[in-house]
């Protein structure tokens, strides 16, 4: 297993798609730092030399935010948006959807699950 981020990635895929394994990194960004680095995107990754596998790690370093960094940055900008008393912030804070869906029907998934209101009927 290579290990790229402190990430161990899989070493029988190909290089694109091994490095979207590392939280930050997208398929654009997977082809964007094979044509960096200089890596054929057919090659897979147990195919790699140690200087190459070194290369795309430098390459990650130097120009891309990603795991731990990017996740505590994220978090500091919800946290941001939270103490400003955004819409944003008010809607992380309660727990329900922030980007504008419904929440009358659906949104199960922030809201946890359905609580039974006594008395009511059908």
């Amino acid at each position: 297993m290579a290990r790229i981020a402190g990430v161990n990635i899989p070493t029988g895929k190909r290089v694109p798609i091994s490095l979207t394994y590392i939280h930050g990194i997208g398929p654009l960004f997977a082809e964007q730092i094979c044509e960096a680095v200089g890596i054929d995107r057919a090659r897979r990754i147990n195919d790699l030399s140690d200087a190459e596998v070194l290369s795309i790690r430098e390459y990650i370093d130097a120009n891309l935010t990603v795991e731990g960094d990017l996740r505590r940055e994220v978090q500091m900008n919800i946290k941001r948006m939270m103490d400003l008393g955004s819409y944003r912030g008010l809607r992380h804070r309660r727990g329900l959807p922030v980007r504008g869906q419904r929440t009358h029907t659906n949104a199960r998934t922030r809201k946890g699950p359905a609580k039974p209101i006594a008395g009511k009927k059908k």
